[in-house]
């Protein structure tokens, strides 16, 4: 990686700037001018800290804007209401508001120091040093901060760090890692997004050394970690080194064959270009996954997956209705149109990274097959079935079983037809299968 940011001095510390950002569009929009000028009215100072900084430096998208500032939270909520920004205290116990200006959000807090920590939560005490409030991040590459005019203060040599690829804990790893066993997690997911060999082999001992911690951790915590391990650039790499570091013994037990993973996302992000065919959070852990049905809802439970991710996770861990490039165009279409385009295209693409698994050099028919698939399904917009439940019940039909059933039958034969029967022959039809069941 290439930065721009001159460095000013060789002695890192919270008070001096150590470079400049390279220009960015965030940093003079009117949403961010109007909160920097609502928190800097009486005369304080703030910065931008953290991820944004980070990705600026990194050339890399700016996802969410945070910003520091030495005034507690009460004060920090009075300044944006009184410039007419919306102000929500979103977590003030540890001094967190989220500013809405326009249609953007910011989260402002206010500068912290730990002063007591179990390993899950932390007691923090407001501050006005941002060494302090710098010391308590985890990683140097998320302790840099920012100047609206962009200074860059960096206390821990984070940028080269993020020049070389390298994740390092600020201090000692054990100690961060016992403060929040969260870092566990985001150690592994940091280096799956910025870093490079070698793994910095004293962050891995305490990981190792700490696994044990993440047990206690809630399912929110970690499943929000997770997923985003999932879609970094090689998630099979870092769910190698989770699992030989103890890691998934605590936290995922339903791992199986990790080189399945590894073929998903090599068909995912280089060997096809297809419409809707994208690293998938959902679909690479069930690409994890040695389990049936019900262990996949019993995992999505443990996480605290929503509804719907909890249903598509166990229909791929264990499809009712499989599916393969050789079922036929008909079959294709009659799945995609019960029960979607995504839950096709998810369960193909994990049988061709099944298959590479076992024969990594395909016959190229088989190639082409698994595209030809992924390009119907990409293509193909499924058709309204012209009838409803009110049909068979207009018909005389009694409200209970017997209406779905009428209903598939007539559906069934609208399918087997192409698709081509229009809504009054479809009513012809309806009421030849009901006067049959009569």
């Amino acid at each position: 990686m290439t930065t721009r940011v001159s460095r000013l001095n060789l002695i890192p510390d919270a008070t001096s700037p150590m470079g400049q950002l390279p220009p960015q569009p965030w940093l003079d929009t009117v949403d961010t001018r109007a909160v920097i000028d609502a928190l800097e009215k009486d005369g304080t100072r703030v910065r931008f800290i953290g991820g944004c900084v980070r990705d600026a430096i990194a050339h890399r998208p700016v996802q969410d804007i945070d910003i520091a500032t030495p005034d507690p939270p009460e004060t920090v909520i009075a300044l944006l209401e009184g410039a007419g920004i919306r102000a929500i205290p979103t977590g003030l116990d540890h001094g967190t508001v989220t500013a809405v200006s326009g249609g953007a959000s910011f989260e402002v807090t206010t500068l912290r120091k730990d002063v007591a920590t179990d390993g899950r939560h932390a007691t923090v005490e407001f501050t006005d040093d941002w060494l302090e409030d710098a010391k308590r991040r985890d990683f140097t590459i998320n302790a840099m901060s920012a100047t609206p005019d962009g200074d860059v203060f960096d206390p821990f040599d984070g940028i080269s760090d993020l020049a070389h690829g390298r994740v390092r804990f600020i201090g000692l790893a054990r100690d961060r890692i016992a403060e929040d066993y969260l870092r566990i997690l985001r150690f592994f997911r940091f280096h799956g997004s910025y870093g490079r060999p070698p793994v910095d082999k004293d962050a891995l001992a305490a990981c190792r050394a700490h696994a044990d911690g993440l047990s206690e951790l809630s399912g929110e915590r970690i499943r929000d970690e997770l997923l985003k391990i999932l879609v970094v650039p090689d998630p099979a790499e870092i769910a190698v080194r989770m699992r030989g570091e103890g890691v998934f013994e605590r936290i995922l037990p339903e791992v199986g064959e990790i080189n399945r993973l590894r073929m998903l996302n090599w068909l995912e992000t280089r060997a096809v270009n297809i419409d809707g065919v994208t690293p998938d959070a959902i679909r690479h852990l069930a690409a994890l996954l040695d389990t049936d049905r019900d262990g996949a809802r019993a995992l999505a439970e443990r996480l605290r997956l929503s509804n719907a991710q909890a249903e598509r996770l166990a229909g791929l861990a264990a499809p009712a209705d499989a599916v393969s490039v050789d079922m036929g165009e008909d079959a294709e279409r009659r799945f995609i149109r019960r029960h979607g385009a995504e839950r096709f295209r998810d369960l193909i693409l994990l049988d061709w990274a099944g298959a590479l698994t076992e024969t990594p050099r395909l016959p190229r028919p088989a190639t082409d097959a698994y595209i030809a698939s992924l390009e119907r399904c990409a293509q193909w917009i499924p058709p309204r079935f012209p009838l409803k439940g009110s049909d068979v019940l207009a018909l005389g039909v009694p409200q209970g079983p017997d209406v779905g059933d009428v209903l598939a039958d007539v559906e069934t034969w609208w399918e087997n037809g192409g698709y081509q029967a229009d809504r009054q022959r479809c009513l012809d039809r309806l009421v030849k299968v009901i006067e049959g069941r009569t």
